[in-house]
């Protein structure tokens, strides 16, 4: 399960994994953002906040994942990741050498300082 907010002040999304992950997790943040990167080009941000990483339900939620990681990823200022989960600590590192976009990894409990970062000029 994979709950997600859209600030519309701020083009920061949220996301906050709290069991394993699903293909139509991601069609329902994509049905939620596409329109919003349409209007404004770009996210300013994307904030994953997670005690850990849950995993994916089926091969067909980490095919999601990756499909909506590859459309989306493109139109991503800056991604951070708020987490004292071992793998989700050093996911900043891996990411940058794949992605784009500016990436932060924050502790569990910085999820503020993480959005005023994304929201950030």
């Amino acid at each position: 399960m994979l709950a997600h907010q859209l600030s519309r002040e701020t083009g920061v999304l949220t996301l906050a994994p709290s069991g394993p992950l699903t293909a139509a997790d991601f069609a329902a943040v994509a049905a939620e953002v596409d329109p919003w990167i349409a209007a404004h080009g770009a996210l300013s941000g994307v904030l994953i906040h997670a005690r850990a990483f849950p995993g994916w339900e089926n091969f067909a939620g980490f095919l999601g994942h990756v499909g909506f990681i590859r459309s989306h990823v493109p139109n991503v200022r800056r991604l951070a990741i708020a987490s004292d989960s071992t793998f989700l600590t050093i996911a900043p590192q891996i990411a940058k050498h794949f992605i784009h976009a500016e990436v932060r990894h924050f502790g569990y409990a910085e999820c503020d300082a993480a959005e005023a970062w994304l929201a950030g000029p």
